[in-house]
């Protein structure tokens, strides 16, 4: 998996990658002709430079809080448009990812069930961030794009190799503000690819969540505080 790269409309001037014919599977390990899967997609003129991978790489943390920050301020800017919402809630859309959506669909209740200050929910409209799909050499990421929005994309060759929901929660572990820590062991979601493909531990460990349930108490609030001055 990728470590970070989120508000977004429909993004403008989507770049459509072209698939090769050598591509031959989907998601779920059941295979697909090449000529039957969606492009992936990536917003127009980002470098789409992934700041680290699901099986290990150049780990960026500076990349990771931009992702966390981006979705943080969305998320803070409705919440203070509407201070009477009783809870926290990010919204992620699905919809360029559609072999995905089981994998996204319990990603997120496994993160629902996780933790208690922050929750996830599916919108086919404007988003918090996004998931796409496609094939890419890097695997799966998060990823900023460099102007305050970004997305995830889960790979298909590499959710064929490691487990898919595994692979879904991880990065989204990295849009509620966890960094990747590969040589974590297997019992911590974060380890991401760290511990190879028999790692099939789906959930964050006590850690992770207390973690996750700090920063959206407190980052919310400071993010809370500076849309409101600016406003």
């Amino acid at each position: 998996m990728h470590s970070s790269r989120t508000h977004a409309k429909t993004p403008r001037g989507l770049l459509a990658l072209a698939l090769g014919a050598g591509l031959v599977s989907a998601a779920l390990g059941t295979a697909v002709p090449a000529s039957a899967q969606p492009a992936p997609v990536s917003p127009a003129g980002s470098a789409v430079t992934a700041n680290a991978r699901y099986v290990g790489g150049a780990d960026d943390a500076a990349g990771d809080k931009a992702f966390f920050d981006a979705v943080l301020k969305s998320v803070a800017k409705r919440q203070a448009a509407n201070p009477s919402l009783a809870s926290v809630t990010v919204y992620y859309n699905a919809t360029q990812a559609p072999s995905f959506r089981s994998q996204i669909s319990s990603s997120a209740s496994i993160w629902n069930s996780s933790v208690s200050n922050v929750k996830l929910r599916s919108t086919t409209g404007s988003a918090d961030f996004r998931y796409y799909e496609g094939s890419d050499s890097r695997g799966s990421y998060a990823s900023t794009n460099g102007h305050g929005s970004g997305y995830i994309f889960l790979d298909y060759a590499q959710n064929q190799q490691y487990d898919s929901v595994r692979v879904a929660a991880h990065e989204t572990g990295h849009v509620l503000g966890l960094p990747d820590h590969y040589s974590g062991p297997c019992s911590e979601l974060m380890s991401g690819g760290g511990p190879g493909p028999s790692c099939t531990n789906r959930y964050p460990n006590s850690t992770e969540r207390s973690r996750v349930n700090q920063l959206w108490a407190n980052g919310l609030a400071k993010a809370l505080a500076k849309v409101n001055k600016a406003g």
